[in-house]
C-alpha cells in the first residue's frame, strides 16, 4: 500500500516507521493496533526484517503481549534463514538466538501457548544443526524456518471467535511461510468461502487440490460450486 505527499510516493510500512520515530519526540504516532497489524501484513509480503521492526515499535505499546512475542520469534527464525542462505554464519546465529529468546518469553507470559512451543522446538532444532545447514543449502531451504502449523492454530482460533479477517491474515501468513503446504491454501480457501468470496476461494482450493490431488473434501466442494475437478488415480484400495 502507498500514499502520496506532493510529487512523492511513500511505502505504508515505511511511512509508520518514521511515524514511530515522531512517536518517541511528540508523543502521538501509530497505534499498537496498527503497527501490529501493519507488521503481519509486512510478514505475509515475507518482509521479515521490516515486520521485525513494526512488530519491535508495537511490543513497546505491550511489552508481555504473548503473540506478538511469536511474531518477532517467526521473523527473527525467517531472517535467520536468509543469512543461512547467504552464508554468513555469525549473523544466523544471533538471529536463532533472538528468535529462541523470543518464544521463551512468548511461553513465559502464556505457558501452554502451543504456536511458540513449536517454534521455539524448531528454533532449537536449527541451532542445533547450524553446521549441515550452512553445508548444505538445499537442506536450508527446505528445513529452516517456521512452522505453518503455528500460523494455522492461530487462525483457528481467531475463526472460532468469529474474527474472520484476523483468521484470514494468520492463514495467509501461514502459506508464506510454507508456500507448498496444501494445508495452508485449503484452510484459506474455506475460510474465503466462508466470507462470501467464491472467486478467491475457488483459486485457493484448487491450490491445495494440485499440491495434493487425494484430497477427496476438496474436489468435492469444488465440484458443488460447478468447477472441474480431474479424476485422480489413486491406485488399488485392497
Amino acid at each position: 500500500m502507498h500514499a502520496t505527499f506532493g510529487s512523492m510516493s511513500w511505502n505504508r510500512p515505511l511511512l509508520l516507521a518514521a511515524a514511530c520515530s515522531v512517536l518517541a519526540v511528540t508523543g502521538c504516532g501509530p497505534t499498537y493496533t496498527e503497527l501490529r497489524m501493519e507488521g503481519q501484513r509486512e510478514m505475509v509480503r515475507r518482509q521479515w526484517g521490516g515486520a521485525r521492526h513494526l512488530l519491535q515499535q508495537a511490543q513497546r505499546h505491550r511489552p508481555g503481549n504473548h503473540v506478538l512475542l511469536h511474531d518477532l520469534g517467526v521473523c527473527s527464525t525467517m531472517l535467520a534463514k536468509e543469512q543461512i542462505e547467504l552464508r554468513n554464519e555469525p549473523a544466523a546465529q544471533r538471529e536463532i538466538d533472538r528468535a529462541i529468546e523470543y518464544y521463551s518469553r512468548s511461553i513465559s507470559a502464556h505457558p501452554g501457548f502451543r504456536p511458540s512451543i513449536i517454534g521455539k522446538n524448531r528454533a532449537q532444532e536449527l541451532k542445533g544443526q547450524f553446521e549441515e545447514a550452512l553445508r548444505t543449502a538445499h537442506w536450508a531451504a527446505r528445513y529452516v524456518g517456521p512452522s505453518a502449523e503455528q500460523f494455522l492454530f492461530l487462525g483457528a482460533e481467531y475463526e472460532e471467535r468469529g474474527d474472520l479477517d484476523a483468521a484470514m491474515l494468520r492463514y495467509r501468513q501461514a502459506a508464506a511461510v510454507e508456500p507448498r503446504n496444501p494445508q495452508t491454501h485449503k484452510a484459506l480457501g474455506m475460510l474465503l468461502l466462508r466470507a462470501g468470496n467464491k472467486p478467491a476461494a475457488i483459486e485457493a482450493l484448487q491450490q491445495a487440490l494440485r499440491l495434493d490431488p487425494a484430497q477427496a473434501d476438496i474436489s468435492r466442494t469444488l465440484r458443488d460450486l460447478g468447477e472441474p475437478v480431474p479424476m485422480v488415480d489413486l491406485g488399488p484400495t485392497d
